[in-house]
């Protein structure tokens, strides 16, 4: 074997700290989930795992730098994406503690050139992703940026101030949103007179121990020991450039250690931060009183009858997940440097491995996922298109008497199993249930999605017959004054096209009568005024909803 290779292999394999709390049995079944990380010029991660107080795992894989063939290792720092969003959530509720804020003042008590949208949003609103305003990347889409355009704090707080209408009513529903967390930022600047960057380190990282830890608020920026992110898988890899240099919702950059000393404070809180962590918590119902598990930064969910405290993030090609299971003092962290590194998947196994399958001590939180009607329906029922949001669609076939879906925005694949009835998951994923209803003309007419709490009903979709419609009607150039962004809708070889000057032509698919959708742009409900003419469209992309255009 040549020596230099071998001298890399060793250092991925690199074992910090093994404790007596883990066995052979369980280190071998964890090491075997990153065994396509250890492959020659192939990228990684970090992971740790805590327990009682005590690391009982932490190895690194695969390369931070494939360009340079540096591998990665236990002091590699890695960009954590949204996981930074809990740390925002407590440089908040310190100051909510020290009665500098309030989690319930109204958003415009500090930021008050922000519109009034008629509705009173609280920081308590974003900190929950409730509060109906319109994420960042959603209306920088529409507006036409790309995904490798840089965008800032600064960038989304211009765009804000054009606004004139929100998602919905502030507490109505959870809609996950970078905006309130990216918000936050200027709150805790304009209340401490300090920057986010140092104020955190300050008052954050510092005081809990997390040395290694720092807001990073210039993605070109040059910090020794920091990773290189990449997408794809396999063999199959390319230089993934996190262009967006935010902070507050994302661009924390951490280790795997100083998560695991964050991750034990919702077990054993450091001397006066237990009021913070458990404030941290914090969960709240809706508007019409139902749950919603989201917390301060952080999902509260539960795996086995075990409480979880868990979040993900993703920028450019880095990958992250951490979980708190704070009855069992069990903390794991996870942060990879690629974009298909399945860390979700990975965590749910680690837990798999190291949890008892019935616990008796534990009391399981209380489950949305349960399905009262057990009418059973053959798979040739159930098979067919679903549109969970206007032009969004999951596609359920059979095969070899399974079913198999396609998710078609991102051409994810997977099959599901029936479980009970007319309730179907996905193998070794039992926090997602697809439960199909709604029986008529012999097919089922309703998909209801569960997972973590949240419930996603999708329609059976049946094409629409486009006899009787003149295309030509919907032909113009519509402008946004919100977003200072124009696009076209235009008919060439009797088929619309959408136009916008950054991306060219977008094909155009219809709905119904006045509902098109624009490949890869969003949802259009076309508006018409009392003399049936068109004078606008609303555009809608998931996280910003009937965003208006006027027709010029």
């Amino acid at each position: 074997m040549n020596s230099k290779y071998f001298f890399l292999i060793i250092v991925y394999f690199t074992l910090v700290s093994v404790q007596a709390q883990i066995s052979d049995i369980q280190l071998q079944k964890i090491d075997s989930l990153f065994n396509s990380w250890s492959e020659i010029n192939h990228p990684g991660g970090a992971i740790g795992i805590m327990q009682k107080g005590k690391i009982i795992y932490s190895k690194a894989f695969g390369l931070a730098s494939m360009e340079y063939q540096v591998p990665n290792t236990t002091e590699t720092i890695f960009n954590s994406g949204s996981v930074s969003k809990q740390f925002t959530a407590m440089g908040i509720v310190l100051l909510h503690e020290k009665g500098l804020i309030s989690v319930d003042d109204d958003i415009r008590k500090y930021l008050p050139d922000l519109p009034d949208f008629g509705h009173t949003i609280t920081i308590r609103h974003m900190l929950h992703h409730t509060s109906g305003l319109r994420s960042l990347h959603a209306m920088l889409s529409l507006a036409g940026w790309r995904d490798d355009d840089s965008r800032t704090n600064e960038d989304l707080y211009r765009f804000m101030l054009n606004q004139k209408e929100l998602n919905f009513i502030p507490g109505d529903e959870y809609l996950y949103c970078n905006t309130g967390f990216m918000l936050m930022v200027n709150i805790i600047e304009n209340v401490t007179k300090e920057k986010f960057p140092q104020w955190m380190k300050a008052n954050v990282f510092n005081p809990l121990g997390m040395s290694d830890t720092y807001v990073e608020d210039r993605y070109d920026r040059i910090v020794p020991k920091n990773a290189t992110s990449y997408y794809g898988s396999g063999t199959d890899f390319f230089r993934a450039v996190e262009y967006w240099g935010y902070v507050g919702s994302g661009n924390m950059h951490t280790t795997t250690a100083d998560l695991l000393t964050w991750l034990q404070n919702f077990s054993t809180p450091l001397p006066n931060w237990s009021s913070a962590f458990k404030m941290l918590q914090t969960t709240d119902n809706f508007n019409d009183g139902s749950k919603n598990n989201y917390a301060f930064g952080i999902s509260i969910d539960n795996y086995k009858g075990y409480k979880k405290v868990q979040h993900g993030g993703a920028i450019g090609g880095f990958r992250s997940y951490v979980s708190a299971y704070p009855e069992e003092q069990l903390n794991i962290a996870i942060l990879t440097n690629f974009s298909s590194s399945n860390t979700g998947e990975i965590e749910h196994n680690i837990a798999s491995i190291l949890l008892p399958s019935n616990p008796n001590s534990l009391v399981e939180i209380e489950s949305p996922m349960i399905s009262n009607n057990i009418t059973s329906y053959s798979l040739e029922q159930i098979t067919g298109k679903y549109e969970i949001q206007p032009g969004v669609f999951l596609s359920i076939s059979t095969e070899k008497d399974s079913l198999h879906v396609m998710q078609e925005w991102n051409n994810v694949e997977y099959n599901l199993y029936n479980t009970a009835g007319n309730t179907f998951e996905i193998p070794n994923e039992s926090n997602v249930q697809f439960v199909f209803s709604d029986l008529s003309d012999h097919k089922t007419q309703l998909l209801t999605v569960f997972q973590n709490g949240d419930k996603t009903e999708a329609k059976r979709f049946e094409e629409f017959n486009l006899s009787g419609i003149n295309l030509s009607e919907y032909i113009g150039k519509f402008y946004s004054p919100e977003l200072e962004s124009t696009i076209d809708i235009l008919l060439k070889d009797n088929k619309l096209l959408g136009h916008h000057a950054r991306h060219g032509d977008f094909p155009v698919q219809i709905l119904g009568k006045d509902a098109l959708v624009i490949t890869d742009f969003g949802t259009i409900a076309i508006v018409r005024d009392a003399k049936n003419l068109i004078i606008g469209i609303r555009i809608s992309n998931g996280r910003a909803r009937n965003v208006w255009f006027e027709k010029q």
